[in-house]
């Protein structure tokens, strides 16, 4: 016997493990739903077969995969480190399947992106209505996220296209530029500041602020300003979307920072005002990030290449 399987047998490792894709699906959907049950009705399965699959895959590696409770089921160390093999397996038969459809009947599929909120109230929708004319037969399945969320979403492979303001941070895979806006101030319409043609940080920074939930791109850069500043950030509200935080302004809670081109879209019907924001920090860039070429279909490819039409390289901040 080869000293590689005689070791293989002595630590317990079977050697060759053997799967099928439906048991892939179930694990990562016991491991997101936290519940069986649940994920056996969504593949669909009888929970009797669900659960003597994912008892089948445990022994196989050898290792618990989740911890089993009263009311529920929570992953392991070696669950969490597995999970993340396992979506790249889903991932990957994807791809696979999307490829061929476009080989079969030209350039179609489905194209997951992420996208942070002013992304896609700013560029996206004339940019996938572009998409929609050229490449009629690719879906795109859009999530709205913060900066941070699209972030995590392309890290964990559950986006094939990430689109986040470039001081979010950086990400190990290829990355182009995209689109770039402004910030401005919002205020309620009678404020004191609404009469001014232009401000600067100081003369906002220790005022009630309206902010976004955290992990949002512009929340991170005012907490940023304010330390340098030596300054306490004042955010009385966080809200989860601009309309929301027009809303507050308007009824005279507090002020609020916005990209320019959205204040603006507000402007009619609400009692608010948008002001200018002097120096460069109110300046942003925003990046269009996407998996490794091999993770990726034709859809997407194709893409990524419409919504960068100017870019003939990506960048790896690795």
């Amino acid at each position: 016997m080869p000293p590689a399987a005689k070791n293989a047998e002595t630590d317990g490792w079977p050697g060759n493990v053997h799967f099928d894709l439906v048991t892939v699906r179930l694990f990562i959907e016991t491991a997101e739903t936290g519940n069986i049950t649940r994920a056996a009705e969504r593949l669909p399965l009888a929970v009797a077969a669900a659960s003597r699959r994912l008892k089948e895959l445990e022994q196989q590696f050898g290792v618990p995969l989740f911890q089993r409770m009263p009311h529920g089921m929570a992953l392991t160390a070696a669950g969490s480190a597995l999970l993340a093999h396992a979506r790249t397996v889903a991932h990957a038969v994807s791809r696979m399947r999307d490829d061929a459809q476009a080989f079969r009947h030209g350039t179609q599929g489905v194209v997951r992106i992420a996208a942070c909120t002013s992304a896609v109230l700013q560029f996206l929708p004339q940019d996938l209505q572009q998409c929609h004319s050229r490449y009629p037969g690719i879906k795109i399945d859009l999530q709205e996220l913060n900066s941070q969320g699209v972030l995590q979403s392309l890290a964990r492979g559950l986006a094939d296209i990430g689109i986040f303001e470039s001081t979010a941070g950086t990400l190990p895979l290829p990355t182009r530029p995209y689109h770039h806006d402004r910030l401005a101030l919002v205020v309620h319409r009678h404020d004191a500041l609404a009469s001014l043609r232009d401000v600067a940080l100081d003369d906002f920074i220790q005022r009630d602020l309206i902010g976004l939930t955290e992990g949002s791109a512009i929340s991170t850069t005012l907490y940023r300003l304010a330390a340098q500043a030596r300054r306490t950030l004042r955010m009385r509200i966080r809200v989860g979307s601009f309309d929301s935080m027009v809303a507050m302004i308007a009824q005279g809670v507090g002020i609020g920072v916005m990209p320019h081109a959205v204040a603006q879209s507000f402007m009619p019907g609400h009692a608010v005002h948008a002001l200018a924001i002097t120096g460069e920090w109110p300046q942003r860039h925003f990046l269009l990030g996407h998996q490794i070429g091999t993770a990726l279909a034709t859809a997407a490819t194709a893409v990524i290449s419409l919504l960068t039409p100017g870019c003939t390289q990506t960048t790896n901040p690795d």
